[in-house]
């Protein structure tokens, strides 16, 4: 029996943010290379995707690859880049029957000129959507992200568009990779890892934070219905105590 029964529609985190991790282990315990895994791995993002559209998330954020993974083997990275550019271009007809709506954040002058080619396709394609705001991580990391934003408030006060002691937290916030989004409430990393690995820095400084020993090509809807059934259970107080809450 589904546990999706025992969840609170009312009570679903409304951004989900997933560090999706261990295809390469999966690959491996299957006698395989570590790319088969990631093959893999795009059916847990569909099963992800189809459990957020039945529990009314409206964001979910997926850490797809990050600056640091460049530095993995060339044939694991070139093949990386091919498995995005044919997935991205293969899931628009199913992202548009779910309601899904593409975006991306990242360095994305670093990537290849034919996944930025599919990824405007699909953005464009998708901008209609309203059930799910999808939010592929690309080349991203935090670091990049916050010293980005830094630059940017930094230049407005250059040309004098801002004064240093006028500078608010929503000025940097406006500055980062997702202005307008909400702050995910829930952060989920599969595979038995308990790292943040340079992910959303700035903005899970108040997430649930939820790991799992599940390698990521076994993650599945049940697993999803757990994260945001713990989530649940849990007293999100914010500074405050208990009694404040209540």
């Amino acid at each position: 029996m589904s546990i999706f029964k025992s969840i609170d529609l009312t009570k679903c985190p409304e951004h989900i943010a997933i560090i999706m991790d261990g295809n390469g282990r999966w690959a491996k315990q299957q006698g395989e290379m570590r790319l088969f895994g990631h093959t893999y791995g795009v059916e847990a993002v569909r099963e992800v995707l189809k459990a957020c559209v039945e529990l009314g998330v409206k964001y979910l954020t997926l850490y797809a690859f990050s600056t640091e993974n460049w530095n993995r083997p060339k044939e694991e990275v070139d093949g990386l880049m091919n498995l995005l550019v044919d997935t991205i271009a293969n899931e628009v007809d199913e992202l548009n029957e779910n309601g899904v709506r593409l975006h991306s954040i990242g360095d994305e002058n670093q990537l290849p000129e034919a996944c930025n080619h599919e990824l405007n396709i699909a953005k464009k394609a998708t901008e209609h959507n309203t059930k799910v705001n999808l939010i592929l991580a690309l080349n991203y990391s935090a670091r990049w992200e916050i010293l980005n934003a830094v630059k940017e408030i930094a230049q407005k006060v250059k040309s004098g568009e801002l004064k240093p002691n006028e500078i608010q937290e929503n000025d940097f916030c406006s500055a980062l990779s997702m202005p307008g989004f909400p702050d995910p409430e829930l952060m989920i990393r599969t595979s038995g890892e308990y790292r943040l690995s340079n992910f959303l820095l700035w903005q899970i400084a108040y997430s649930e934070l939820y790991f799992t020993d599940k390698l990521w090509p076994d993650f599945k809807k049940e697993d999803l219905f757990e994260a945001v059934l713990d989530f649940q259970s849990r007293e999100r107080r914010f500074g405050l105590v208990s009694e404040q809450l209540k």
